[in-house]
């Protein structure tokens, strides 16, 4: 990974770095970082020695033909470890299992534990699941990592990233061994997420949302999805609105053409006209 894409990733992007000291040169560690990118996976390994590993969804590493195999080997290249995501809790299990394995062997374990990208730069709140039960049920100190404007360079959607330097700080090892043997208590369980949370917010500079991230994407979706249906209705109902000004301007030529053409057709005030007329000649002609 460090001469294939590493490299590049460094010599073109030239990101920036604070507390590499905090990294151990041996041992297990779980590095918990925030998520801005799809590129955040590939530049926190491309600025550390050691080889860290972090979950993908299996799909990245199953799709059939050229791209796929492709797709496949670059993702073992940058340390990705494939974890089925067809079930949400066999997909968490499969992610705590994963992680325990890669501490076990001694070595560093990457881990959102917002559970997914930012939708808009701001930090949410941590899922108390994976990150803290493999810290509970290792032992492993856990390292709060901030990305620092990975999201401008590989915004969501966006293929082609842009040329500028992303920011990594990396915090002080937290210690969680008072809770050893907990990783089942829920209320621990959150207790840790938080505290981790807040090392990273501190870290990052960002603004605290205490929501998930993945039901801010969904309410951003329902307010766009709202957005798309009004304009709809509104232009079905401009439609409808020019639809019969155009028939109640057709009505009125229609009837001003008639009118034209009935000779015997009069407008009130002709046939007042003649009326008066004919009171005022009838004496004279008697």
């Amino acid at each position: 990974m460090k001469f294939s894409i590493g490299g590049p990733l460094k010599l073109a992007f030239r990101p920036w770095v604070e507390g590499l000291e905090n990294i151990p040169a041996e041992g297990p560690a779980i590095l918990a970082s925030n998520h801005l990118s799809f590129s955040d996976s590939f530049f926190l390994p491309a600025v550390l020695e050691r080889k860290v590993t972090f979950i993908a969804k299996a799909e990245y590493f199953t799709t059939p033909g050229v791209k796929g195999r492709m797709t496949a080997a670059f993702f073992k290249g940058v340390g990705q470890l494939p974890v089925d995501r067809s079930g949400a809790r066999g997909a968490g299990e499969a992610a705590i299992k994963s992680g325990i394995e890669v501490i076990e062997r001694g070595e560093l374990f990457g881990i959102y534990p917002e559970g997914t990208r930012s939708p808009d730069g701001r930090l949410y709140r941590g899922k108390p699941g994976g990150l803290a039960r493999v810290a509970l049920a290792t032992g492993a100190p856990v390292i709060p990592v901030a990305m620092i404007d990975t999201e401008k360079i590989q915004p969501p959607g966006k293929l082609m990233p842009k040329l500028m330097r992303p920011g990594i700080r990396i915090g002080k090892p937290l210690d969680f061994s008072r809770y050893s043997g907990m990783e089942h208590d829920r209320f621990v369980l959150r207790a840790v997420t938080d505290e981790v949370m807040y090392e990273i917010m501190k870290l990052s500079g960002q603004e605290y949302v205490d929501m998930y991230a993945t039901a801010a994407k969904r309410q951003i979706a329902e307010a766009a999805k709202a957005e798309k249906d009004a304009e709809k209705a509104a232009k079905a109902a401009l439609a409808q609105a020019e639809k019969q000004a155009a028939r109640e301007q057709a009505e009125v030529r229609d009837a001003e053409e008639r009118a034209g053409q009935d000779p015997q057709a009069q407008t009130p005030e002709a046939g007042a006209s003649e009326k008066q007329t004919g009171e005022q000649t009838g004496p004279a002609a008697g």
